[in-house]
């Protein structure tokens, strides 16, 4: 049985929806507010989505790079408000992830969020943005950065679903199930996305496990199993965790198990998400490996069916 069968396009779902999605002409900015990057990654993410008919313009500051980062603070913060605030923009898609994404919301307002609503594209250390975002009412879609759509020219299940996510053709994803899952239905706003990125939120006027009704997902690369049990503990002891109606597992990777009697995350995960009561899925196709990471909407309403034979999310 195939991991993921991408069905109906949920059309009739879409006018609720449908204010940040774009319409062919629109234009999307590329803006690096992580690590710095280089012009092929740019350019190749640019030559796809200029295919898809969705014209491009790179920020001023996009390929800097300050200690590792695309540039200072100002630097980065400063395009992302260029890119909010010019009305020719639709969208915004971010080069890539990496670490710093998170310096912007000291200096950023969810006010101004809500004043500019665009969608952020991006996954990985973006997850900070789409947080804000999502705290500000705002829409974005966690999903495919530059580099994959250089890397597969746009061609791939997973870029064609993020071309038709842009233009609010919404998918409704059945997975197989896994022999972890805890069957229910749930539904909420869909947040989350890395997860050491979004704990790190933890407190602020970002943090999405501050919202009320969530389905919560989550993924990571190269985090320990150890420091995963921290974070949700951290969850745990916070109280946070009856703000989750539902739990969305995706892939977790470049971590060494097993460790502490717990063969993989998941088993360690599910030492945890059994005693809340809440519907659970694993091994959903969200992450760092691109063919395993299909976009999501965040901060928009989703629901959630885990099954026995079968898992459903549809918006």
């Amino acid at each position: 049985m195939k991991k993921l069968v991408m069905i109906s396009l949920m059309l009739g779902w879409t006018l609720m929806l449908s204010a940040q999605y774009l319409h062919p002409g629109d234009t999307i900015a590329i803006i690096s507010p992580s690590s710095a990057t280089d012009t092929a990654t740019i350019n190749g993410g640019i030559r796809t989505l200029e295919k898809w008919g969705y014209p491009c313009v790179v920020a001023p500051n996009a390929l800097n790079n300050y200690h590792g980062f695309a540039g200072t603070i100002d630097e980065r913060l400063s395009d992302l408000l260029w890119a909010l605030r010019s009305p020719s923009i639709k969208a915004i898609m971010c080069s890539r992830g990496g670490d710093g994404a998170a310096h912007l919301l000291s200096r950023i307002s969810l006010d101004t969020l809500r004043k500019y609503p665009k969608m952020i594209i991006g996954f990985s250390d973006v997850t900070a943005l789409l947080c804000a975002e999502a705290r500000a009412g705002v829409k974005g879609i966690h999903g495919s950065m530059c580099y994959a759509l250089k890397t597969y020219e746009g061609n791939d299940t997973v870029s064609q679903a993020l071309r038709r996510m842009l233009a609010g053709n919404l998918p409704t994803y059945r997975v197989a199930p896994h022999p972890l899952n805890v069957i229910g239905k749930a539904e909420g706003t869909l947040v989350g996305g890395n997860m050491s990125v979004f704990n790190d939120l933890a407190g602020s006027d970002f943090d999405p496990l501050f919202l009320d009704g969530i389905v919560l997902f989550i993924e990571d690369t190269g985090e320990g199993m150890s420091k995963v049990d921290r974070m949700l503990h951290n969850i745990e002891i916070r109280g946070l965790q009856k703000h989750i109606r539902a739990v969305i597992v995706g892939q977790f990777n470049k971590y060494k198990h097993p460790e502490n009697g717990f063969d993989d995350m998941y088993a360690l995960l599910h030492e945890y998400l059994q005693h809340w009561h809440i519907p659970v899925c694993y091994d959903f196709p969200v992450g760092h490996a691109h063919l395993k990471n299909f976009p999501l909407i965040t901060g928009a309403k989703a629901t959630l069916e885990v099954r026995s034979n079968e898992v459903v999310l549809y918006y």
